[in-house]
């Protein structure tokens, strides 16, 4: 097959587009996202059809025969699900069980019921992509929504007669075998993700965890990074996932955003401004990054009037108790914050429990001088890269957890600490405030090399992709 006709399907639990109902007629329309941010540049050297849930259901056939033809306008097909079987896949299995053991996260509770319905999710969707699928396809499956597919799908491709190599990335932490065995389904998961013929995860670590697991919970046999199980070969690898700097630098050359970045620095000309972009998540140590910055100006209350933290909490599962009740704890914190450190100067915190346009936050990026990640766990964090792209002659310092996938890379240059200690937190962000000016740039240099060498997802892993797969798929 030539490069100007091979196929590429990408599966996601949900589609990276927004589906609208307007005057009668659907209209799809590209949202935002770390997955799409990363992939944003596979279409421009490959055909593209993009497999996932469109985020609602829509039972009448002709009305979905219109919704999917609105989403195939941007190269998507939509699997469509019953909201009952959705809400069990997504929400209680995917994020209360899945969810938690990656990231390290103890006393889950097991669900059967979760559990069946995150099987059926997953025939639906082997069923969809393997009707779809042209011998030859690479197929793309991603993250922890989606572990048994490509078990799923491999047994439905081959009894079509249809050889595409499959390829799997994991955007999340793999736990360390003691955390991951606490899912009794670990070995189900395990042996669908070893139907792949290759398996991507941000850091070595990672890897090194899923072989592990592996190794102690299946009959496999392990060289290198191969695995092999059942007869089948699956690579593992390690793969950067990165931005497109030019987004933003474009961005900043813009008058609107140059117009934005001008009323910021006006705005807070006499304070040093900590800057936070965080999924409202439990992973993202909100809490622990409240509590680190209270013991901050505890300990230098000459800093109250000096500085501002502007943290952004976007909503995520607001549906979920767990999410709901880490929300009411963060504005309690913050109200607790604000009303001992506040002066007629400001208040120390601005809170912001929503999205911002891309004009809001690409001037914040660029007005920060301290961006503060304090990740308990993290597949990579793209907001490090991020704010590294627009600090170009600022040398804004970026302050990191160490427990951030994006630590594995961007250590040097950054300043580094467990999120866990308040008392850690709090000397990181005294250390980054009161630092020379030529130790910012040369840990920002540090910083900016890496943000331009590994830029994408495209250049990094898709060409990797590319030639493991289709050499494996002729084996």
């Amino acid at each position: 097959m030539s490069d100007k006709k091979r196929g590429l399907i990408i599966v996601s639990n949900r589609l990276p587009l927004s589906l609208k109902k307007l005057d009668g007629k659907y209209e799809s329309s590209l949202s935002s996202g770390g997955l799409v941010t990363a992939l944003s540049g596979v279409s421009k050297s490959t055909n593209v059809r993009w497999f996932g849930w469109p985020g609602s259901n829509i039972e009448d056939p002709e009305e979905r025969k219109t919704a999917n033809e609105a989403l195939w306008e941007n190269g998507a097909v939509g699997i469509f699900l019953d909201e009952k079987l959705a809400h069990s896949h997504y929400n209680v299995f995917s994020n209360g069980i899945a969810w938690p053991i990656l990231h390290y996260q103890s006393g889950v509770d097991f669900n059967e019921d979760a559990w069946k319905a995150y099987q059926k999710v997953n025939e639906i969707f082997a069923d969809s992509v393997a009707e779809s699928a042209v011998d030859g396809d690479l197929i793309w499956i991603h993250d922890y929504h989606l572990l048994l597919l490509p078990a799923y799908l491999r047994e439905r491709l081959n009894k079509a007669g249809k050889h595409c190599p499959i390829g799997f990335t994991l955007h999340t932490p793999f736990p360390a075998e003691d955390f991951w065995r606490a899912l009794p389904v670990q070995k189900d998961l395990l042996t669908g993700v070893l139907a792949c013929d290759l398996i991507g995860f941000h850091t070595d670590e990672y890897k090194r965890n899923f072989i592990e697991c592996c190794s102690r919970g299946l009959d496999v046999s392990v060289s290198g990074d191969e695995i092999t199980y059942a007869g089948h070969k699956a690579h593992t690898g390690t793969f950067i996932v990165g931005i497109d700097p030019t987004k933003f630098t474009d961005g900043l050359a813009n008058a609107e955003i140059k117009a934005r970045v001008e009323e910021l620095e006006e705005e807070y000309k006499r304070k040093t401004v900590i800057l936070g972009v965080d999924r409202l998540d439990y992973t993202k140590g909100l809490v622990q990054k409240l509590q680190g910055y209270d013991a901050f100006l505890h300990q230098h209350p000459d800093f109250a009037r000096k500085v501002t933290l502007i943290q952004v909490a976007i909503p995520s599962r607001e549906d979920v108790k767990e999410y709901q009740d880490l929300e009411r704890e963060l504005s309690m914190l913050v109200g607790k914050i604000n009303g001992e450190h506040s002066t007629p100067d400001g208040s120390p915190i601005i809170y912001l429990h929503h999205s911002v346009p891309f004009t809001d936050l690409t001037a914040l990026y660029r007005i920060a001088d301290i961006c503060l990640i304090t990740s308990r766990r993290d597949g990579m964090n793209l907001v490090a890269a991020e704010y590294v792209a627009c600090q170009k002659d600022r040398y804004g310092v970026l302050v990191l957890s160490e427990l951030a996938g994006a630590a594995a890379f961007m250590s040097k240059g950054s300043i580094t600490f467990n999120p866990s200690s308040a008392q850690q937190l709090a000397d990181a962000i005294y250390q980054a405030a009161t630092m020379s000016q030529a130790e910012k740039k040369r840990g920002y240099e540090q910083l900016e090399e890496f943000v331009l060498t590994n830029t994408r997802y495209v250049p990094t892993i898709f060409p990797n992709l590319d030639d493991s797969l289709r050499a494996r798929a002729a084996c």
